[in-house]
């Protein structure tokens, strides 16, 4: 296998803070890599790096061993308000023609090409930003959260795509099931050093866990060994000149080795929520529209103590709205929406908070309380339950522009939960989260006593935490999925599965019919006509026909709307299997019958 890429002694440092120092690192050919690290300890630096647009400090040296092209995908991608889709992309596609810039275009779901840069959602011109990498059709790919923004669908292509390719790529990425099923090697960064392992993220989880107990093993070893050597360096104080030197030497190595400490600090989400009571947010035949667009229609929904909803849906069918309606940041146009007296709400928005970049960490956190009460009752100083979000005391005073985004978001999740919420209401939280947060968070979340209402792309995140689905299908519908978010993709997936094979079954019929026209033209026009009782039989099958298909469509609409459960469930299911080889049996008589 080629090698594109040899790293040797690189390091970045931002005054006295000391990112990573002396990485090194070899990318060959093939390798689907991702960088694992928390925020804050330097993985865009390194990828920007590696990518050229940043120098080593010192002499490190990023060295590609190949001719090869090399393209960037950043984590936030400023582009001029007023040029198009086509204005933006077509200068990175060189001498690529116009038609396959926009095969690459209409991949990624952005149709209209003239459409302006101010008039896309986040989700698209992060869509922008990725057909520009690919039109570079370059042989290395350095991605920096990809999946950032994207719906699931765009994220499940990309999905796709990269596991397909034979292509060589370098991410940072929070999405556990994008890890999974693209990369082959995993790259985890911790106290400034690299720890390679060859294979997916559920293959490098049991490995590191392995190397953790490896090295508590060799501390305690060393730790053991040091008590036999210290009694021999006490012993005979005064000869000690004459002691082996080398054995000396040892001890102090070994006395380094058994002060050794897995330096990981693990955040501490600790928090008392209000009392909450039995009436949380009750919408009645809600409906919202602005213009021609309507986000929201006819919907009725209680929410109920300790629920915990995730929302899906394409980019700009309306979750964002959704949330802003219920806390009320939007008033309904027609409807009602009910608001429980003992609701309090904490809303994590996607778009985050407006920090003064000249604050501090502990001014900001000062201007909403000077003390936060924890889960058991009991209240903490702001400095203290700053630790438990890893900002330590070094870091209070540092300036909120200094800060990583990871870490800014980390801030931003603090300023919510410390209000003690008891309804939490999370537009994107998992965007720019390392994953040793979002797993902290994610425990909390399950335990959390009040209400939560999400909207994610993170289909790990989801599968964790929501009992069940609001689905946004568009057009202001949605529907309730009782499961997981990889259950409705599964049940997703078995509908497009079954609608395929009755597309195929109906063209392989009208294939047939063509062919037994074109065979027998003579007999086709001297057709005889059905006899009575054949007459009553096709009127008969036209109105099973109809019945069956409305029995079908209402099966369907309760199976997709998550209110079936337990024998209910099962038996719609067995139904529906039924109905639909009766569909096929019928259809086919009726087609014999039409073709006397």
């Amino acid at each position: 296998m080629a090698s594109y890429l040899q790293v040797e002694n690189v390091s970045k440092a931002y005054g006295p803070k000391v990112l990573f120092s002396n990485i090194n690192m070899n990318i060959n050919e093939g390798d689907k890599i991702a960088l694992i690290a928390p925020n804050g300890t330097g993985k865009t630096s390194l990828l920007r790096i590696l990518a050229g647009i940043e120098g080593s400090d010192g002499d490190g040296r990023v060295k590609f061993l190949k001719e090869i092209s090399v393209a960037f995908l950043a984590q936030d991608n400023v582009y001029d308000p007023e040029a198009s889709i086509m204005d933006v992309v077509a200068p990175a596609a060189g001498d690529l023609p116009r038609h396959e810039i926009e095969e690459v275009l209409f991949s990624l779901k952005l149709f209209n090409t003239d459409q302006k840069v101010k008039e896309l959602s986040g989700g698209e011109i992060k869509r922008v930003a990725i057909a520009c990498m690919f039109v570079k059709k370059p042989d290395f790919l350095v991605m920096d959260e990809p999946t950032n923004h994207l719906d699931m669908e765009t994220i499940e292509y990309l999905e796709d795509y990269f596991s397909r390719q034979k292509c060589t790529l370098l991410m940072v990425t929070h999405d556990r099931y994008f890890l999974d099923r693209v990369c082959n090697r995993i790259l985890e960064m911790a106290d400034g050093t690299l720890y390679p392992y060859d294979g997916n993220y559920s293959y490098y989880l049991q490995k590191r866990e392995e190397r953790m107990q490896n090295f508590r093993k060799e501390i305690d070893r060393a730790r053991n060994l040091l008590r036999t050597e210290l009694d021999w360096m006490r012993r005979m104080p005064c000869a000690r000149g004459t002691k082996a030197k080398y054995r000396i030497d040892a001890f102090y190595d070994l006395k380094d080795k058994a002060e050794q400490r897995i330096q990981e600090k693990n955040m501490n989400i600790n928090v008392q929520s209000a009392r909450l009571g039995k009436k949380i947010v009750n919408c009645s035949h809600v409906d919202f529209r602005w213009e021609d667009w309507i986000g929201l229609k006819d919907f009725t929904y209680n929410f109920a103590p300790g629920e915990k909803i995730g929302i899906v849906g394409k980019n700009g069918v309306g979750k964002s709205t959704f949330l802003n309606l219920i806390t009320g940041d939007l008033q309904p146009t027609a409807g009602e929406i009910q608001i429980g007296e003992t609701v309090k709400f904490g809303y994590y928005r996607q778009q985050g908070i407006e920090f003064n970049p000249e604050d501090t960490v502990i001014d900001a956190v000062r201007e909403i309380a000077e003390v936060v009460t924890l889960g058991d009752g009991k209240s903490v100083p702001i400095s203290t339950f700053l630790n438990y979000f890893l900002f330590p005391p070094s870091m209070h005073y540092n300036k909120i522009e200094k800060l990583s985004g990871g870490e800014k978001r980390r801030l931003y999740l603090l300023t919510v939960l410390m209000r003690n919420p008891n309804v939490l209401i999370l537009d994107e939280p998992t965007n720019d989260l390392d994953i040793l947060t979002l797993n902290v968070l994610e425990e909390y979340l399950k335990g959390f006593a009040g209400s939560v209402i999400i909207v994610s792309h993170d289909r790990f995140f989801l599968d964790k935490i929501a009992d069940h689905l609001f689905v946004f299908e568009g057009d202001g519908v949605v529907k309730d999925f009782v499961g997981s978010y990889s259950e409705y993709r599964e049940y997703i997936k078995e509908k497009e599965k079954q609608a395929r094979a009755r597309e195929r079954e109906i063209a392989q019929r009208e294939a047939q019919k063509k062919a037994v026209a074109a065979q027998e033209p003579q007999v086709q026009q001297k057709k005889r006509k059905l006899s009575y009782k054949e007459q009553r039989e096709l009127e008969q099958l036209e109105r099973e026909l109809q019945e069956l298909e409305a029995e079908k469509k209402a099966l369907e609409e309760k199976l997709s709307g998550g209110e079936l459960q337990g024998q209910e469930l099962s038996d719609a299911s067995i139904r529906i299997g039924e109905v639909m080889a009766l569909l096929d049996e019928k259809e086919m008589r009726w087609l014999e019958l039409n073709d006397i």
